[in-house]
């Protein structure tokens, strides 16, 4: 399905007769913004369904597993009549959780037991085989070219299947799946060959049309794939579509294309030893051994790019690293890596991921999520097997000696997985500096959790999303108030917090000489906001951020918070986006950061349901305030006339507002001559986002004069080019070219 639903909502259609392409034609379906009523039948992968779960109101989820193991030892039974035999290979298979896992795939099932018995019937060892999942793929793939009489294949075998390679290639670069007969001639599959990869079931025919050609399943398309690139370079092949080994590495490490399951994996695998000496017998020529270099300097490349590191998924590294079987070569590449994020979701991942993770020794970031794999219920006979893979994991806290982040996050873990972290985290060389936990759930007592965090290295701790009951919150704040705690910040957005919760902070707030910051955000706070306030205004209260997004704050705390920056001499930043302050509720706030005394920094007042009324009274203390550095008023429908009574606050000489937030607040054209003003007659203001407003070229022109002058200090300006037509868009990027100091952002 060509459409990963990332269209924006203005973007989408809501009338069937509208022509659009068929991209936002299926994301307004999909969507429920054309035809909301209608109901979809949607079959999709695991990765590409959760692309789009966050994007499509599903009301119904029905994962279909495929065979379970009794079905696999079923088909196995009916296809080794000698049930000694038959237990000998279901153990084999069993033992490499990864293959034993493609067997819940019923055609690849039979494409393991066949491969299998082929190879029992050779004589072979079935060990080797089974070693890894290329192992058994290119097994299985080039025994069917080669008759059972025949130690080596034929000339054209050799051909046919260069060509499949070359055809497969071509297909995970232009995310074909079905194809046509142009399709295969300009790969070298002529019309005499099909009957022949008909009969050994390498390709099908297609439902689709009458003379369209599918691989048996998109595995063994990407294994074809991965073997063109061991043959030849991308420049040699018939389409510009594929591209180069780097990109193909690139592409499958950062998840770019989703349907790419094992592609980069099979790259690897193809590599080892014995599978070497498997396509150079087949194929009568020594390989070259340029492509482990190549591989290698993409994991070079990707050590000395902090931005490419996070991109890039853990756990499809460690299943190339794993399928490679290449200990020098793990060790070497996990050591290129100062940061990994990995999901584990199975038994098989958590296996692999443990495989890669225990030779790591220079590791600074970790973020993992084993999501329920942990957790209760586990068959006993996986239970020692799962812990001992846990086990290892953690074991990377204590032999990267540099580690200082570690984030848990979409996890549920038993007792005893929760003990072995705890044995990891409190171990003396563990010097984590930040703890990240995030919706996560620890089947044990809690209190041991409570213990971990008094390291004195830790001075971060998001427990964002983590289910806190009011005794916890009293543990943590025990902790918190201790000499010895050194957590500087503290978030826990999204914990259930109550009112209550708020009298045990507010001790906190008083006691603790290092709390700079705390974030209660997305907590039903309003009645207990009374407690904190008395806390912020207590002489011993150190902190510096106070953040309350979303906390259902109503009329009432607008008074407290007012006395707090009356009479708090730390606070620098307050963010009560997302609550109903209204511009009632801002003109009380405005009373106190109005005085000459005030040293509020940061102010952020998103989504706060504040009108044009509102900008006066902001206005005024943008003319008083001398400390206000930040101001962010993004999301509010304040509209030209607001915006107009800020820029002239802005041009008073008290102001020293250096970053803005106008983003989404109904402003048109009309503003940018203020907007101009405002660039040219302040000297402190270096950044303004302008994103999801309807400015018009003209203005636009009148903005880009203005920032041409000498006297304008402004060089960060948020707008999202893609927002604008052909010639706006163009405008925009000469200007930025023009200027070497300004950058125009899609994201501030």
């Amino acid at each position: 399905m060509e459409c990963d639903m990332s269209e924006r909502e203005s973007e989408l259609c809501d009338t069937c007769t509208e022509k659009q392409p068929v991209r936002i034609l299926l994301s307004s379906l999909l969507r429920r913004k054309m035809l909301p009523k209608s109901s979809f039948l949607i079959s999709a992968t695991p990765e590409t369904f959760e692309k789009m779960e966050g994007r499509v109101e599903c009301t119904n989820v029905k994962i279909v597993t495929g065979f379970n193991e009794s079905n696999i030892k079923m088909y196995f039974r009916s296809l080794f009549q000698d049930k000694t035999k038959t237990q000998e290979i279901f153990s084999l298979v069993k033992e490499n959780q990864q293959l034993f896992t493609v067997c819940q795939v019923p055609v690849l099932c039979w494409m393991v037991a066949t491969c299998l018995k082929k190879e029992i019937e050779k004589g072979r060892d079935l060990v080797s085989v089974c070693r890894r999942t290329t192992s058994l793929y290119t097994t299985h793939i080039f025994n069917l070219f080669i008759p059972q009489s025949a130690q080596y294949p034929s000339k054209e075998s050799q051909a046919q299947l260069q060509s499949l390679c070359s055809l497969a290639a071509e297909g995970m670069w232009t995310d074909t799946f079905v194809f046509g007969e142009e399709a295969l001639r300009r790969n070298g599959i002529m019309d005499s060959d099909i009957p022949t990869l008909l009969d050994v079931r390498i390709l099908e025919k297609s439902k689709k049309s009458e003379k369209s050609y599918i691989f048996l399943h998109p595995s063994i398309q990407e294994v074809c794939a991965a073997i063109f690139y061991l043959l030849k370079s991308h420049m040699d092949h018939p389409s510009q579509d594929v591209k180069s080994i780097e990109a193909l590495i690139f592409t499958f490490l950062k998840k770019v294309k989703v349907q790419w399951i094992f592609f980069g994996s099979f790259i690897f695998g193809l590599l080892h030893e014995s599978e070497q000496k498997k396509l150079e017998a087949f194929f009568g020529h020594q390989l070259s051994q340029e492509i482990k270099r190549q591989l290698y300097q993409c994991l070079e490349t990707i050590s000395g790019n902090e931005e490419l590191q996070e991109q890039v998924d853990g756990m499809k590294l460690f299943y190339c690293l794993f399928e490679m079987d290449d200990e020098a070569f793990l060790a070497q590449a996990m050591n290129c890596m100062e940061q990994i994020n990995f999901v584990a979701k199975d038994y098989s991942d958590v296996i692999v991921a443990a495989h890669c993770l225990q030779h790591c020794s220079t590791l600074k970031k970790l973020s993992l999520s084993t999501q329920n794999v942990l957790s209760e219920g586990q068959e006993h006979s996986y239970t020692e097997k799962l812990l001992m893979c846990w086990h290892h994991m953690c074991s990377v806290l204590i032999s990267s000696k540099d580690i200082y982040i570690l984030q848990v996050k979409n996890t549920n873990l038993n007792e005893t997985a929760s003990l072995v972290l705890y044995s990891h985290l409190m171990y003396p060389s563990c010097t984590l500096k930040a703890l990240v936990v995030n919706n996560v759930t620890f089947l044990c007592d809690n209190r041991l959790f409570f213990e971990l965090i008094q390291n004195q290295c830790l001075q971060h701790l998001d427990l964002n999303l983590t289910f806190l009951s009011h005794g916890d919150v009293k543990l943590l704040c025990d902790v918190l108030s201790q000499e010895e705690c050194n957590i500087e910040k503290l978030m826990v957005a999204a914990c259930n917090l109550s009112p209550d919760d708020c009298k045990v902070f507010a001790s906190v707030l008083i006691s603790s000489k290092m709390l700079k910051h705390l974030n209660l955000s997305s907590n039903n706070l309003d009645k207990g906001i009374s407690s904190l306030s008395k806390a912020l205004c207590h002489p011993d209260c150190v902190l510096k951020n106070l953040v309350l997004v979303n906390c259902s704050l109503s009329e009432q705390c607008w008074d407290y918070l007012s006395e707090v920056l009356r009479r708090n001499k730390t606070l620098n930043h307050l963010d009560i986006s997302s609550n109903d302050l209204k511009d009632e509720g801002l003109k009380v706030l405005c009373g106190a950061l109005s005085l000459p005394d005030s040293v509020l920094k940061s102010l952020s007042v998103r989504y706060c349901l504040i009108t044009t009324s509102g900008c006066q009274d902001l206005a005024e203390v943008l003319r008083k305030n001398q400390n206000l550095r930040n101001l962010q008023v993004s999301n509010n429908k304040i509209e030209d006339a607001g915006v107009k009574l800020l820029c002239d606050a802005i041009k008073h000489p008290n102001c020293h507002l250096e970053n803005i937030g106008l983003e989404a607040c109904a402003l048109t054209g009309a503003c940018c001559e203020d907007l101009a003003s405002a660039f040219t007659h302040c000297k402190t203001l270096w950044g303004i986002n302008l994103q999801e407003n309807a400015l018009d070229h003209s203005g636009l022109i009148v903005l880009f004069e203005a920032l041409k002058q000498q006297q304008c200090t402004l060089h960060v300006l948020g707008l999202r080019i893609t927002d604008f037509d052909k010639e706006t868009q163009e405008l925009l990027m000469a200007e930025e070219e023009k200027n070497p100091h300004l950058s125009i952002l899609s994201s501030v």
